[in-house]
């Protein structure tokens, strides 16, 4: 597997005594480097999109700005959503992570693969409340399994829900025992979080948003179960989980934006 980037942070007595909790070095140094992990700064340049120059930010959304009366106080919980990214370590060390295909009973999305997660409710304190309780609510992942270590920035649907990708790691993957909510899920696999960097098995699609273009990432993944397509946000989430992971950019480029890049090179033009 690929070097997960080293960590400058010290953690606290707590921190290390729950990373030993974790069990084997690789999540161990992963919660290190996650725990200390901070959003990058807006870097602010030019992008040229469909021949337009405008601002751009390489897709990073801050929480703090390029707000509108879609994310106001009286409605923000309405917008907001969260997805739990979570990961444990596969038989030859590699870093895997669980994904689940879409009911196809449901009326948005049906049959796509996605990460466990949903939107917020009032009784949810924070965006990890809310990607736990839909993994639960979807797959039967208990939140004692699971260690909290990041927050990665928010990203945007196509439909402008303001979704926040949770991290998790997963110590002892064999105490978890699925239950589908078959209304919602009908299936769940894991992937090795790294082939979201590399061109195998890696496609895109141009497309266009209020007639901008921007790619649309499609990633193909076999299984016992079947053929998997992980694409749309579920791809650029992590693409974005896996850069970050192993401080990299994907071996695959071109010159049109993802949809978050697009939207962010349009929130600093506005």
């Amino acid at each position: 597997m690929g070097c997960i980037g080293p960590s400058i942070c010290i953690s606290s007595e707590m921190e290390c005594r729950r990373k030993e909790d974790l069990g084997s070095q690789t999540l161990q140094r992963l919660a290190e480097q996650l725990q200390c992990y901070k959003p990058p700064c807006p870097v602010e340049d030019s992008e040229n999109i469909n021949g337009h120059t405008i601002g751009s930010n390489f897709g990073i959304i801050d929480p703090l700005e390029g707000e509108n009366e879609q994310f106001t106080c009286a409605n923000w919980r309405q917008r907001r959503a969260a997805v739990l990214i979570c990961l444990f370590e596969g038989y030859q060390g590699e870093l895997r992570v669980i994904l689940t295909k879409r009911s196809m009973k449901l009326s948005s999305h049906p049959g796509d693969v996605a990460l466990p997660g949903g939107k917020m409710e009032e009784g949810d304190v924070d965006d990890s409340a809310t990607a736990l309780r839909e993994a639960m609510e979807e797959i039967g992942l208990d939140s004692r399994l699971v260690q909290v270590v990041a927050n990665l920035e928010p990203f945007i649907s196509l439909n402008q829900l303001r979704v926040v990708p949770v991290v998790g790691l997963l110590a002892k993957n064999e105490d978890f025992r699925p239950v589908l909510n078959c209304d919602e899920v009908d299936a769940i696999f894991d992937v090795p979080l790294e082939m979201f960097l590399k061109e195998d098995n890696h496609k895109c699609e141009e497309r266009a948003w209020n007639s901008w273009k921007y790619v649309f990432h499609c990633f193909d993944f076999e299984t016992g179960q079947g053929a998997f397509t992980i694409c749309g946000l579920t791809a650029s989430i992590l693409i974005r989980a896996a850069s970050v992971i192993y401080q990299r950019i994907p071996c695959f480029a071109g010159d049109l934006p993802d949809f978050q890049q697009l939207q962010r090179a349009l929130t600093n033009a506005a």
